[in-house]
């Protein structure tokens, strides 16, 4: 017999199992090149940053629970276009991540049904998302919850060298502290 699975918005008592399942989510693709070098206090920054996530109007991040214990998450961002650009304001899905062993056992359906719930009560029409390229589970999932590919995100990197680059980033945090 499956066990019952819940979702609902999270709370910051559920900061500890967000951050588990955010990096666990980036370690997933180590070899990604956006996503390949984490920072040395990763687990700090991502507290600072989910609580700032899970505390902010504009968002909600959801969690799936089974027996009591968090087995999925997935954040929605309501988020302005383009003032040239209907619609004026959109969901963005981002850092939906299943615990292994509960992936292809609807977690992620149940969290998408949370999300449209969360769009319809907002008034947002569409949501959009990015998803790694390099994932065939990744594509097959979020083609079969109805989502098309529109466009594609590029990457080329620049060589600065490190002397510049150490400028650039003083400048940035002097012009910063005004």
């Amino acid at each position: 017999m499956t066990r019952e699975l819940s979702v609902r918005a999270a709370t910051l008592g559920d900061l500890d199992a967000i951050v588990e399942l955010r990096l666990a989510l980036l370690r997933e693709y180590a070899d990604h090149p956006f996503y390949a070098h984490l920072r040395p206090d990763v687990r700090l920054r991502a507290y600072e940053l989910y609580r700032a996530q899970v505390s902010s109007p504009y968002e909600t991040i959801f969690i799936a629970e089974r027996s009591r214990r968090v087995v999925g998450v997935l954040r929605c961002v309501d988020t302005a276009t383009s003032p040239v650009l209907l619609p004026e304001r959109y969901c963005y899905i981002s850092s939906a991540y299943v615990a292994d062993g509960e992936r292809k056992k609807g977690v992620l359906r149940a969290l998408m049904g949370a999300a449209e719930t969360w769009c319809d009560e907002r008034g947002l029409g569409e949501m959009r998302l990015h998803n790694s390229s390099g994932s065939r589970d990744a594509r097959a999932a979020w083609s079969a919850l109805g989502f098309e590919v529109v466009e594609e995100v590029r990457r080329r990197e620049v060589h600065a060298n490190s002397t510049t680059a150490a400028r650039a980033h003083s400048a940035r945090s002097i012009h910063g502290a005004r």
